[in-house]
């Protein structure tokens, strides 16, 4: 009974419910609502003398900020205060989940979800960044700007950029005194070098008029240009977190402290410190090129920082700002995007971007959906399709329900994913904040041995080189490209992985999927189309290809069953007459009965046809060649003869075949899972060139095959895209959902395929490594910049080629530095995907 169930298409976990049939209990997590294993070291929250526990991190934070929000909620049928952790009924409905007292509830709010949600207010627009958190250390969160107490960036709006926010604050400040210091220290800097250059300025103003001239200049820009470098400075040392504005703040502080005491009181210096002319040597003029330089470093890198979020931007840009609205009377007008609710009716004319997310009721055009998805091809959409807010409608007049608005539009959940992507951290970016820890103060160490090994050892005048070398090893050793090394890379990689459909989770799912060397992939739906199809008609005796599907459409139209879906819609699109059948009648396992035309037709397995007395015969053969090519086969007899079979398949999809290619050829092995029969999971494999196959899986011996593959040292991707493959993907390094799958697959994943396609996959993997090597060059780079730049600015080259760096050529080294790494993390924009 269950092989001939099997045949006629029933898959046992298509039956299989998230939250229902058990008689175990249902922890839930208060925030999402899904099921939680307390076992599997998930976070959890004490409060109020309970364990709360959670899928992430995420809603973790969530739940901590406002706990009662998530303790309780309310049933939407009979009004019910409903436990939302012991919850045994859920459910979700465009994307908002609902909890119910029991069995009936749900049902009934299944049954007709907008009786029970009318009177509702409207979905919540987007949320707007009203806090604070800094680009390079996503956990310090304010409410109000101002600067991180761990490196001294200023802090950015959190959530999603609106582009109303105007330009940023940060940038125009330091543009504007970018220009006062530069403008300042331009003469200042001619007037120092002069004499070297053989240009005698200082003769004809005098030595003395000279450094009082040097002393004017300075001041305004170390005094009122560099003081937030100063300000973040004292924060790094208050809070006890040395970064590189406790060293750029030292080091102009100390050069110019020192000059002005020279100029003031030159007369309490002693010999050793005078310079050539008996004079006491100032400088000024490094004091105030290396705040402009710091400057120019600071306004690349924020302009630089900006065009990391043109992919948010560009995504947020595609969604008009009005919206043509249809109303009950049939006159048109148009209306803010905001004011657009859940079952208007939107007209979308040619060459329009779609407003919300819907489904087409009148009209047919093609859409191009490549912004969202990645694929250059446009989609036909007739009524009943569904459409994407932000998708571009071509040539072709559609009307269109609206289904949801705000920040429910799939537009609006990918770029609130790839905003909370870009500020999440990578474990690698560990090792910078690690090295930087130490770093600064072993900087500040080596400036003083420096310092007094030049007062003690060096040629006259000894103390001016200690000066110098201290001054330089303090502004060279600056650790910003080291910091910005790993946020920037991630911040531009995100950005474009959205605009190919591919979205990143966090940074850890990033770094992760480069490291995988296996991925396991479900059939149904992620290989395949998901959704059976007619494939073959063969016939035997005197009967036509036509007549035969005819009879068996007919028939079949009494069935519910997918199978018979399948049937029915391939006669229609083969133009097959379908009628209705008389006295249908199904038997349990085996098939269904009837009378078409006048005739007796029965379809169903071999165990219906032996029932009947028919003898299958040569049909028995050419139903074993079908099954063997992964296809189910159903007989079918007419007026008590063998008529032929019908032969109906989930078809492949048409980039599974290269994606698998391009996925062996990138290092991965891959495994099939799937609750499908083994002789359909074999013929789907042996056709894709998969290396292993796992049959009649149920949810749980996924997790189990993860489990056990991660024991032997295996690093696992799983990609799926039901409720039943959500246990899995949890369980994997990294999980991949499909983004035409069900919502629990999605919020269990680490990345998201905005279209259901494998070739998302080898996209993602391709922008994963490419991540991961961009950011291995940055921190190589960081790091043997800093190896070399500190001995040289200390002086170790002095004893062979008579050479001490001055302090302006360290500023302008150490801003080279950031901006090198800036640039290469934005070739990430340019990837070939």
């Amino acid at each position: 009974m269950e092989k001939a169930r099997q045949e006629h298409g029933h898959d046992q976990n298509c039956c299989r419910h998230e939250h229902g049939g058990t008689a175990d209990p249902v922890i839930r997590d208060p925030v999402c609502g899904m099921t939680v294993d307390p076992e599997a070291g998930k976070p959890t929250v004490e409060h109020d003398g309970h364990t709360y526990h959670f899928c992430s991190e995420s809603c973790r934070g969530k739940f901590m900020k406002e706990p009662e929000k998530y303790l309780t909620a309310t049933d939407p049928v009979c009004g019910m205060s409903v436990d939302r952790v012991t919850a045994k009924h859920f459910t979700r409905h465009e994307g908002q989940g609902f909890y119910f007292c029991s069995a009936g509830c749900r049902q009934k709010f299944e049954a007709n979800p907008k009786k029970y949600l009318a009177g509702q207010p409207a979905p919540e627009p987007m949320p707007k960044g009203t806090q604070y958190t800094c680009p390079m250390h996503p956990e310090i969160i304010r409410d109000r700007p101002g600067s991180c107490p761990i490196c001294g960036m200023a802090l950015e709006p959190m959530g999603v950029p609106t582009g109303e926010e105007g330009p940023n604050p940060e940038l125009i400040d330091f543009t504007r005194r970018l220009w006062v210091s530069a403008f300042l220290a331009a003469p200042l800097f001619v007037i120092a070098m002069a004499p070297m250059i053989g240009l005698p300025f200082r003769d004809w103003i005098g030595e003395g008029l000279a450094v009082w001239v040097e002393l004017a200049l300075a001041t305004p820009v170390v005094l009122w240009a560099a003081l937030p470098f100063f300000h973040r400075g004292y924060e790094s040392i208050v809070n006890r977190s040395p970064n590189m504005w406790t060293l750029i703040s030292l080091g102009v502080g100390a050069a110019y402290l020192y000059s002005v005491v020279a100029t003031f009181f030159p007369y309490i210096f002693p010999h050793s410190f005078r310079g050539h002319g008996s004079a006491v040597p100032v400088y000024f003029e490094a004091a105030a090129v290396i705040v402009a330089l710091v400057f120019l470093g600071q306004v690349l890198e924020l302009r630089a920082r900006e065009r990391t979020g043109s992919a948010i931007r560009a995504l947020l840009d595609l969604a008009p700002k009005i919206a043509r609205r249809i109303a009950e009377d049939g006159t048109e007008c148009d209306v803010p995007l905001e004011e657009v609710k859940a079952g208007d009716h939107l007209r979308v004319r040619p060459g329009d971007a779609v407003p919300v997310d819907g489904v087409v009721v009148e009209g047919r055009s093609s859409v191009d959906e490549s912004m969202i998805t990645g694929e250059p091809v446009p989609v036909e959409k007739t009524k009943g399709d569904a459409l994407t807010g932000g998708t571009l409608n071509k040539n072709g007049s559609l009307v269109m329900r609206a289904e949801k608005v705000g920040a429910e539009t799939v537009l609006s959940q990918i770029v609130e994913m790839v905003a909370k992507a870009q500020r999440s951290r990578a474990p690698i970016q560990g090792l910078a904040d690690r090295v930087s820890f130490y770093f600064v103060p072993t900087v500040v160490l080596v400036a003083i041995v420096a310092f007094v090994v030049w007062v003690l050892f060096g040629p006259s005048p000894s103390m001016t080189f200690a000066i110098v070398s201290a001054v330089s090893v303090l502004i060279i050793a600056c650790p910003c490209a080291l910091g910005l090394a790993t946020p920037m890379s991630i911040m531009t990689a995100t950005g474009r992985g959205a605009q190919a459909g591919v979205l990143i989770k966090d940074a850890e799912a990033l770094e992760r999927f480069a490291k995988v060397d296996t991925l396991i992939v479900d059939k149904t739906g992620t290989l395949t189309e998901g959704r059976p199809k007619l494939m073959d008609v063969i016939v035997k005796g005197d009967i036509s290809e036509n007549e035969l599907l005819s009879l068996a459409a007919s028939l079949e139209q009494g069935s519910e069953h997918p199978l018979a879906e399948a049937i029915v819609e391939g006669a229609r699109e083969r133009g097959v007459k379908v009628e209705k059948s008389e006295d249908f009648d199904a038997v349990t396992g085996k098939g269904v009965t009837g009378k078409v035309f006048g005739r007796d037709v029965a379809l169903g397995n071999a165990a219906m046809m032996e029932e009947l007395g028919l003898d299958l015969g040569q049909l028995n053969s050419d139903a074993d060649r079908v099954r063997e090519e992964g296809k189910t086969a159903m007989f079918v007899a007419v007026d008590g003869r063998l008529a032929g079979i019908v032969a109906v398949a989930d078809p492949i999809k048409q980039t599974s075949a290269q994606a698998i290619r391009s996925l062996r050829e990138s290092g991965l092995k891959i495994i099939m899972a799937t609750g499908d029969s083994e002789r359909t999971a074999r013929a789907v494999a042996a056709k894709l060139g998969i290396d292993e196959v796992r049959a009649d899986v149920l949810p749980e011996d996924k997790k189990n095959l993860v489990d056990a593959l991660r024991a032997k040292g295996a690093k696992i991707a799983m990609a799926g895209d039901g409720v039943n493959d959500a246990p899995a993907l949890a369980a994997a390094d990294v999980g991949i959902a499909m983004g035409t799958g069900a919502d629990v697959a999605v919020e269990s994943a680490g990345i998201t395929l905005v279209k259901g396609d494998l070739t998302g996959i080898v996209r993602a993997r391709v922008l994963a490594q490419a991540t991961i090597r961009n950011i291995k060059q940055n921190l190589f780079f960081a790091f043997v910049y800093n190896a070399l730049g500190v001995p040289v600015a200390a002086g170790v080259l002095y004893p062979v080629l008579g050479m001490l760096l001055s302090p302006m050529l360290a500023a302008a080294a150490m801003s080279l530095s950031s901006v090198s790494v800036i640039g290469n993390a934005l070739r990430l924009r340019t990837l070939k995907l």
